[in-house]
């Protein structure tokens, strides 16, 4: 009994199945129902959840796949899925070679959690030119499913149309553009492509059809439109590929069907390892989501306008357009060639900006006339990818252009204020301002210049960047110049300051260091009202100024201490030392060198002079100044750039330590004490005479001997060359160099025996060793002195 069509979409309320546009009898179980989800009128049907409910899989959670068939018209798809997945989609009648499959269709393997989607076939007579189905079906099953499968004749393989690979550049490029950016990162927006190819008699190798076939795949891939950002992204990226081959249904029936079921055991086999559900296909949608997922898929694929197809007007248009705007754009690119290499060497060309105006409108003219007489639309398209395709090759040349103009300003305007900067009456701020005024100038009339009407580029920005190293380029000059100016106040101030601290140290005072300060404090103000002259002409901020000056003053600090320690080394102050006590030792108060006889007091003069040269040791050890208005403070941290280390002004205050102070004194007292005996010995010397009669007893004692060496030739000539040689020796003042090389002998020759002495002696180990008191002579002959009545 035949029964009225339900709606599409919709379920017999008797469980009978709808089919593929057609009615059928019988009532299988409702595993294997199926369901219309998209009808031939682009509807998607409201019924889909609760079918996957009545199929069992509402709870499946992942546990579930899904496959589609794509592939043309009247090949075999819907038997191809019966027999994979054992579902009920009606077939063909071959005895009439008419459309099955209306829509989209679904339905549940069989024992098997798998949705099976069966879409209409494409290039059929009975939609004709109409292709909008095709394309949004083909799009709508590429995204929802894990496994595409994609069904063609042997002979349809490596054909263009034959094989839909104008339909799938169409669905790659679209499915590309509204699914491609969630499915970067590789995790669930994979796809299996499976071409399986029918009625394969085995002629040509399936190797070399998969080879023609992924040739073909990755020619279209490459041809797409890809948006900026997926520019780079493969056909790998999204798809895997597979391939499997099936004999001629009716005449190899047998191999057919045993081919069929070893492609089955793929889809089913999860241990196989050519399994082909594999986890990376998933979509990762829970079954009870799939309906609310798929729906949303097709309303994406409805409004998007891609996949509206244009009229044969149309296609007539672009392929026109496109040809003749190639012909434009090779000639503007040949043009273009020219001033493409000075620029990316760095060259500033001139005439850039007219140069480029001429090509674009050139360019835009000869497409005008050729292409304005095609459909207005296409045309309107068409000139403007042209002109995006132009003004991308000009921008690069105007930017390149910009940069160089950038650099040369930049090199130009280092040069105009360096030059501006010789001499020693310059204005600093005002050769700075001219070149930079210059500099700006110069850029702005390159970039106007360059400057192609009717586009969207500016060149501020890159005029902002030019005025910011100028600046950066002016402030590292000015510190610079700022350096230079303090180094060179520095040495005047070192030169200034030299001679009256010299002098004052020499003085040897209680007003000692109030003089240097005196002295440092004019010097210094001198310096800083120096700098305040000349940094008028700096453009320097009161903060750089504060900061230039504290370092000034510092540099000024440290300049005083090197040459107080230049005056204060242990030689020198040793010297000063020695001097201020031999002025007060070895001279009266009248300045009248002393000479010692020995009823004078020694003793006293001696005491006396020590203790006053004593005395300034503290005087010279710290720099402290009697009036107290005169001190000199200093912040302890660093303020000067030029240097990175600790600056601690109180430790700058102590010329030297106590240990050192100690020291000196030590060795002043040994210098002290050597005077003092030299000034007793003179006394001992002025007393000590040998009697006149000891002169005659030599005489008489010695007459004999001197007898002998006169009258013997041998003792006579050798008296003679002895009065020679010496005389010799004095008159080339030979006597100093003799006296030192005989005690160079004398040294080395007490050195060697002390050697062999002591390695002698030190082999008697049990022998104690005996102490022994030394004296030097210089101590007997003081203490001999000292007891010596006067």
């Amino acid at each position: 009994m035949a029964t009225a069509s339900p709606a599409p979409g919709a379920l017999s309320p008797h469980a009978k199945l709808v089919g593929n546009g057609h009615l059928t009898n019988g009532t299988p179980s409702t595993s294997t129902e199926r369901i219309q989800i998209v009808d031939d009128e682009k509807k998607f049907t409201p019924n889909l959840a609760s079918q996957i409910e009545q199929w069992g899989l509402r709870d499946a959670g992942f546990n579930y796949n899904v496959v589609a068939v794509f592939g043309s018209q009247s090949t075999g798809k819907s038997t191809l899925l019966n027999r994979l997945f054992g579902t009920t989609f009606d077939v063909m009648d071959e005895t009439k070679r008419q459309q099955t499959t209306k829509g989209i269709w679904m339905c549940r393997g069989k024992d098997m959690n798998v949705l099976v989607m069966d879409v209409e076939g494409t290039d059929g007579r009975e939609r004709g030119e109409d292709q909008d189905f095709e394309r949004k079906s083909a799009l709508f099953s590429l995204a929802s499913s894990e496994i595409l499968i994609v069904n063609l004749w042997e002979h349809q393989v490596g054909l263009y149309q034959g094989a839909n690979m104008g339909l799938l550049k169409t669905v790659f490029e679209v499915n590309l553009g509204l699914f491609g950016k969630k499915t970067q990162d590789g995790t669930n927006g994979r796809t299996l492509l499976l071409f399986v190819i029918r009625d394969h008699i085995g002629v040509t190798p399936l190797a070399n059809l998969q080879a023609t076939l992924t040739s073909d795949l990755t020619r279209i891939w490459e041809s797409l439109a890809k948006p900026a950002e997926l520019k780079d992204r493969q056909l790998s990226d999204y798809f895997d590929l597979a391939f499997t081959a099936l004999p001629h249904k009716i005449l190899s029936a047998d191999k057919f069907e045993a081919e069929v079921q070893t492609l089955r055991r793929r889809f089913v086999n999860k241990t196989s390892e050519d399994y082909l559900f594999k986890p990376a296909y998933h979509k990762r949608i829970p079954a009870d989501g799939v309906a609310f997922y798929m729906e949303g898929i097709w309303e994406q694929v409805q409004t998007n306008k891609d996949l509206d197809l244009p009229t044969q007007q149309e296609l007539l248009a672009q392929f026109r357009c496109d040809e003749i705007s190639a012909v434009a754009l090779a000639e503007f690119n040949e043009q273009a060639k020219s001033q493409r290499r000075p620029v990316e060497s760095g060259k500033v060309v001139e005439g850039l900006g007219a140069l480029m105006r001429n090509w674009r409108t050139d360019a835009l003219t000869r497409y005008d006339r050729d292409a304005s007489r095609y459909h207005k639309g296409v045309y309107g398209r068409k000139r403007a990818d042209l002109i995006a395709s132009l003004d991308s090759t000009l921008s690069s040349l105007f930017l390149g252009q910009l940069k160089n103009l950038h650099k040369l300003c930049l090199v130009t305007f280092k040069k105009e204020m360096l030059d501006g900067l010789h001499g020693e009456t310059y204005d600093f701020a005002n050769v700075v301002s001219k070149a930079q005024a210059r500099c700006e100038k110069t850029f702005s009339d390159g970039a106007k210049e360059a400057l192609v009407d009717g586009t969207d580029w500016v060149w501020e920005d890159e005029l902002e960047l030019l005025k910011e190293e100028v600046r950066a380029v002016a402030d590292q000059c000015r510190k610079d110049e700022t350096k230079k100016m303090l180094n060179l106040i520095e040495r005047n101030f070192k030169k200034h300051i030299s001679e009256p601290v010299e002098l004052a140290l020499n003085k040897a005072n209680s007003e000692m260091w109030d003089d240097i300060l005196r002295t440092f404090r004019e010097t210094l103000n001198k310096a800083e009202t120096t700098y305040s002259t000349k940094a008028k002409s700096f453009n320097c901020t009161d903060e750089e100024n504060v900061t230039s000056l504290a370092a000034l003053r510092k540099r000024a600090w440290l300049a005083l201490r090197a040459k107080i320690d230049e005056q204060t080394t242990d030689p020198v102050i040793l010297g000063k030392l020695r001097g201020h006590f031999e002025e007060r030792f070895r001279y009266d108060e009248h300045g009248v060198p002393r000479v010692w006889k020995p009823e004078d007091d020694i003793d006293s003069a001696f005491k006396k002079a020590k203790d006053e040269t004593l005395e300034l040791v503290p005087l010279y050890s710290k720099i402290s100044p009697v009036d107290s208005s005169l001190e000199y403070t200093l912040p302890s941290e660093t303020t000067d750039a030029l240097s990175t280390e600790e600056f601690d002004f109180p430790s700058t205050l102590v010329v030297f330590t106590e240990t050192k102070a100690l020291e000196l004194t030590n060795k002043f007292r040994r210098d002290a004490d050597a005077y003092y005996v030299e000034a007793k010995r003179s006394t001992v010397a002025s007393i000590a005479q040998i009697p006149y009669w000891m002169y005659g007893v030599l005489v008489v004692l010695g007459w004999n001997e001197a007898m002998a060496v006169l009258f013997n030739p041998v003792y006579f000539a050798v008296l003679l060359i002895a009065l020679a040689s010496a005389y010799a020796i004095i008159q080339l003042g030979l006597v100093g160099p003799l006296l030192q090389v005989t005690r160079t002998v004398g040294n080395e020759l007490q050195r060697q025996v002390t050697n062999r002495l002591r390695d002698h002696f030190s082999q008697a180990a049990l022998a104690e060793p005996v102490q022994a008191r030394s004296h030097s002579v210089e101590d007997d002959d003081d203490d001999d002195l000292r007891r010596r009545p006067t």
